[in-house]
């Protein structure tokens, strides 16, 4: 359970820090870098502690297609980006190969003989 919380949270930092770009590119340069490098720098370090544990091809594929999604959805909401349909539709069918990516993965017994 521990690995799929440190996947949550280096999502959750991959959105903030990715967030933290658009303030570094525009508005708030220095902060926008304060908080930029060492929120991407928090997102892989629980990433790779994630992986400990969790397929790598899962774990990669909810970071960054859970991320992308997030960053859409904030994009819109925070900084007035236009979603097209065509762009929506792409989301969609992104989220639903994550779907099947992790429906399809069988995780194994690992070290104490547990499953996650």
């Amino acid at each position: 359970m521990i690995y799929w919380l440190f996947l949550l949270a280096a999502i959750v930092a991959e959105v903030l820090g990715t967030s933290a770009m658009k303030y570094a590119s525009g508005s708030a340069p220095l902060a926008g870098y304060l908080a930029m490098y060492p929120l991407i720098a928090l997102s892989y370090f629980c990433l790779a502690r994630a992986v400990q544990r969790i397929p790598l091809g899962v774990a990669y594929a909810l970071w960054e297609g859970l991320g992308l999604t997030m960053i859409a959805l904030v994009g819109t909401l925070l900084f007035a980006e236009p979603l097209s349909t065509c762009q929506t539709i792409g989301i969609l069918l992104l989220l639903g190969g994550i779907a099947l990516l992790k429906s399809g993965t069988h995780e194994g017994t690992h070290e104490g003989g547990h499953a996650s």
